[in-house]
Order: structure tokens, then C-alpha cells, then sequence
């Protein structure tokens, strides 16, 4: 398995342009740029396609959009696929209100997406599966974990991560099942935006979007264990959010390598 993404990421400093959900720009900027990544947050069309060029990856966050925002949106997506830039979609909430279905089926019947980052619930919505959500949580549901992931990726030829307890990453063909995790990164709020950004950032260092998709949830998820395990365990979402800063900035192929539990 590839891990080089973590240094080559440090090295190339890959500018990833998001369309940000307002409650979290924060910590997905500041994740960004503890690994290695140069952060861009913009809500304005007029500067959308110059934007994009200057990218190396481009994230589109729907948490909080606002209908005047579609047209930005649309413009970075368009400017994504016309300049070839990896895309990634975080569908926040998808299934909580027929608005929030509109605008993520509307932009995946018109542009491609590299990468769907959510829950399960989210994923499985999207997959046209039958799922019980409640906002952001992830819900319940009858079906799979793998069939969900493998008929979303299938259904929009692309790589998807379905994040929680377990990660489970699919391009359609395989499932790869991530199963390092802590009880502190859900209680970030914004830990999962942080990984679709993540995601586009290792997009933007190799060609692999399956092996990208992997490196991300691999790379947050074992930074998340190690400071875990530095505050005795103790559930302290503050001192956790703050010191996983300083794991990510400084994380090596090696500690992944060393704790990684990886299943297919």
C-alpha cells in the first residue's frame, strides 16, 4: 500500500480551493494546512474559474449553502472538470430536507466527481438506497456497508468513502474497510469535512483516487489514535481538537504504517 502521499503532499504544498460549509472552515483550513496542503476558502463566482486554475484540487462542501451560492458552486465544479483538478463532493445532510437532495442530485447528473465523502446514511441516499437519517448522523438502515458504498461508486464512476466507526472506501469494485478510529474525532463537529478535504488534498499528489481516499481517512484516523492515546484516553474534545493540529503536522508514513488496520 502507498503511504507516500503524506510526504509528497509536504513536498508539492497542493493548493486545495474549498467551497466551505460557514461552520467549519476553521478546522478544515487549519487541518489542511498542519498536513502540507495550502487552504482556499471562497464563496465568490467572479473569482470561481481563477481559483481553480491556480488549484491543485477542489472540494465542494453543501452543509449550509444558500440557493444564491448554486452558481459558484457550478461554476468551481465546471472549471474542476474542464481544467482536470480532482473534484470532491461532501453531501452534509443529504437526506434531511428535499432542498439538500435537489442541489447534490442536481450536481452529480452534471459534473464528474473524484471523490463522495460522507456517512453512511448520506452515501446510501445518494446510492438510491433505503436509509433513515437525521441530520448529520448517520441514521439507520437494511442494507450493507459494502453494497452501499459499491452501488454509490458504481452508480456515479467514482471512488466514495462512507466514514465512521469504519471507514469503508470503494471505487466500485473493491471495498476497502479502514478500522482505525477514535470516540473524539465525532465529537469534532467538522471531523468528516476535514476528511473530504483531505481527501482532495492526496488527490492532487497521485493519480489514484482509490489510494487517495485511503491515505486521508488512514492519516487523520491514526493522528486521531495517537493523540488519543497521549490524553490517557480521556474524552477531551477540546485538548483532542488542538493536539490533533500538531498530530497531523506531524504524522510520518511510518506511524501510519505501524498502526494501520486495513481490512479488504
Amino acid at each position: 500500500m502507498d503511504l507516500q502521499g503524506i510526504k509528497r503532499i509536504r513536498e508539492v504544498n497542493p493548493v486545495v480551493v474549498n467551497y466551505a460549509n460557514f461552520v467549519t472552515p476553521f478546522l478544515v483550513a487549519n487541518g489542511l494546512n498542519a498536513v502540507g496542503a495550502s487552504p482556499i476558502m471562497s464563496e465568490e463566482e467572479s473569482e470561481a474559474e481563477e481559483l481553480v486554475r491556480l488549484a491543485s484540487a477542489v472540494t465542494i462542501n453543501l452543509g449550509a449553502v444558500r440557493r444564491e451560492g448554486w452558481a459558484d458552486i457550478e461554476t468551481l465544479c465546471q472549471a474542476a472538470n474542464d481544467q482536470q483538478k480532482p473534484l470532491v463532493l461532501d453531501p452534509v445532510a443529504v437526506g434531511a430536507t428535499q432542498y439538500r437532495q435537489q442541489l447534490n442530485f442536481r450536481l452529480l447528473k452534471k459534473y464528474q466527481f473524484d471523490v463522495i465523502r460522507g456517512n453512511l446514511g448520506e452515501i446510501a441516499v445518494l446510492a438510491g438506497i433505503d436509509w433513515q437519517t437525521r441530520g448529520i448522523d448517520a441514521g439507520n438502515g437494511e442494507g450493507d456497508a459494502h453494497q452501499v458504498v459499491k452501488a454509490c461508486a458504481q452508480k456515479y464512476h467514482n471512488v466514495v468513502i462512507a466514514s465512521g466507526a469504519t471507514d469503508y472506501i470503494s471505487d466500485g469494485t473493491r471495498v476497502v474497510e479502514i478500522h482505525n478510529q477514535t470516540r473524539l474525532l465525532p465529537a469534532v463537529v467538522g471531523s468528516g469535512d476535514l476528511l473530504s478535504s483531505l481527501a482532495a488534498a492526496f488527490c492532487a499528489v497521485g493519480p489514484n483516487p482509490l489510494q487517495a481516499a485511503i491515505n486521508a481517512s488512514l492519516t487523520l484516523s491514526c493522528a486521531g489514535e495517537r493523540i488519543t492515546e497521549k490524553l490517557h484516553d480521556q474524552y477531551l474534545p477540546g485538548s483532542f481538537l488542538s493536539g490533533l493540529m500538531d498530530e497531523l503536522a506531524n504524522i510520518t508514513v511510518a506511524q501510519v504504517e505501524e498502526r494501520m488496520k486495513v481490512e479488504e
